[in-house]
């Protein structure tokens, strides 16, 4: 029996008019000095790297540039290397539009784009975890978060999941349960879960249950 779900294609942009309202200005709060700290989930990358690759990718999906290779470490180095004489308020600037017009164009791209949405919201994550910030991988974008986590899973055939999580009242349903294989069991916090699928190690000392899967097979940007 193959499972079932409808796409909501307002959701990419959802998550990120949600993430940009409470990202930006959090970003243009912070001095030159401080895009330079690493960023631990990202090796090799600091803050402003990590940023300018983000709002690259978002100008490529407004403009629609998707040559061969886009999205490959490579082609993430030359992003970033193209803003290397840019202020970062400059790329604080295109990221904010980014985050602002990419939405309706990945709307109409039916689900082949919402990635980008996801992983533009972990990491801002990322930078919030590299500067000692609260709500890395939570927030007000958490909702949507997990809903296009759920979608995008089930939409790429990913590995059946339920999860229990201890700050979300409704159980998730995460990837494609076709019966071929019985669904993984996750008990934990939304952030733990969020982290799995993003290739981020937990925080030491948190504790969570997974039962019918391998830390890695949950790995979407892997």
């Amino acid at each position: 029996m193959t499972d079932k779900w409808v796409r909501d294609p307002e959701l990419p942009g959802r998550l990120l008019t949600v993430e940009r309202d409470e990202l930006v200005p959090m970003l243009r709060g912070r001095g030159e000095a401080d895009f330079a700290v690493p960023v631990g989930a990202c090796p090799g990358w600091s803050v402003r790297d990590v940023l300018a690759h983000c709002s690259a990718a978002l100008m490529r999906v407004v403009e629609g540039r998707f040559e061969k290779g886009v999205f490959s470490p490579e082609s993430n180095d030359r992003d970033i290397a193209e803003r290397a004489e840019w202020s970062s308020a400059r790329i604080v600037d295109e990221l904010e539009r980014g985050m602002t017009e990419a939405g309706p164009v990945m709307a109409k791209a039916g689900g082949a784009l919402d990635g980008i949405a996801l992983g533009e919201w972990v990491h801002a994550g990322d930078v919030r975890e590299a500067w000692g910030e609260p709500g890395a991988y939570t927030g007000a974008g958490l909702p949507y978060a997990l809903t296009l986590l759920s979608e995008v899973t089930r939409s790429r055939g990913h590995l059946p999941l339920h999860a229990d999580l201890d700050d979300i009242d409704e159980p998730l349903r995460l990837g494609a349960d076709s019966g071929e294989r019985t669904p993984a069991r996750f008990i934990g916090d939304a952030a733990t879960l969020v982290r799995l699928y993003s290739g981020r190690r937990p925080v030491g000392g948190v504790s969570y249950e997974l039962a019918g899967a391998e830390e890695g097979e949950l790995n979407i940007f892997g």
